[in-house]
């Protein structure tokens, strides 16, 4: 049940963005359109019932303009443009619904399998909407077994094909990763939680590539030198918010980095072999051609 409102609600914000002002009686007339209806009208009281579910969840407002025929709106939708979180959902999720609408072209668009977002990501969102603690039975992949936690949802993030949650364990009361598909088993608990004011999810992994935040890896200054048309790569796509172009001759170019040396990082520079080199530090310089030697002799 969950799940299904939670596609009515990216089919509403969609089909309302993209109309960019539409009345209640055009928004039913697509609605009944779509196999998610099952035949039925959305009832007026439901509707602003799913307003109200969607400003909470997503901090997306639909307004409606009396004044032009009670055509209903995104009042926020700069907003939605500029935030890469909001613009991913509706995109991924819309998409999503439009495919299943559209079963002849299923074959003809293809997607990576991200295992572990259908079954948790919607009670863990509602979860952090309520302010509500969840129970989960989690195994990581460096252990044998299992363990149950109790943790405060702080916020969520994808990163390479897999949804990671950040929770507080009341436990231990640290900040711990959490990879969904990890997950055995999710609870929500009544128990309710406050998430500290000076907490912000974007300053969390500010200085990380990934989804690892460790402090024996502080932010520092890193270089690397990129060979030939992998640059474009690089300038279409850049590694992290503080990648600069630091030098740009015919065959390379060396772009400058602050950020935390992390095993995500390492590993994303293996990913390209030979056309990228670390020029600086000589810590992680030694420690790439560590494992370059390491695969070389295997």
């Amino acid at each position: 049940m969950a799940k299904d409102l939670f596609k009515r609600y990216i089919w509403l914000v969609d089909t309302i963005y993209r109309a960019e002002g539409i009345t209640f009686k055009e928004i039913n007339e697509r609605w009944l359109k779509s196999s998610m209806s099952n035949g039925e009208k959305i009832p007026l009281k439901t509707f602003h019932n799913h307003r109200k579910e969607i400003e909470d969840i997503f901090d997306i407002n639909i307004e409606c303009d009396k004044r032009d025929g009670y055509k209903y709106y995104i009042d926020n939708s700069d907003d939605i443009r500029k935030s890469g979180m909001r613009t991913w959902l509706l995109n991924t999720f819309a998409v999503d619904n439009l495919i299943k609408e559209s079963l002849h072209l299923r074959k003809r668009i293809l997607f990576e399998h991200i295992p572990s977002g259908q079954k948790f990501l919607t009670y863990i969102i509602e979860a952090m909407r309520d302010n509500l603690t969840i129970e989960i039975t989690y195994q990581s992949f460096w252990k044998d077994s299992s363990y149950t936690r109790l943790v405060e949802p702080y916020f969520v993030k994808i990163f390479r094909q897999r949804w990671y949650m950040v929770a507080r364990d009341t436990i231990q009361n640290a900040i711990r990763v959490y990879a969904l598909d990890r997950i055995h088993e999710l609870h929500t608990t009544d128990i309710s939680f406050d998430m500290p004011d000076s907490f912000n999810p974007e300053e969390f992994f500010y200085h990380s590539f990934g989804i690892i935040r460790d402090d024996n890896y502080p932010p520092e200054i890193i270089e690397l030198k990129v060979y030939d048309s992998k640059r474009r790569y690089f300038r279409s796509l850049p590694l992290h918010h503080s990648q600069e172009e630091i030098v740009n001759e015919k065959d390379f170019s060396i772009f400058r980095y602050y950020l935390s040396p992390t095993y995500d990082f390492k590993q994303e520079i293996l990913s390209h072999g030979y056309e990228v080199e670390v020029i600086s530090p000589d810590s992680l310089k030694g420690e790439i051609r560590w494992i370059a030697e390491t695969i070389a002799s295997r």
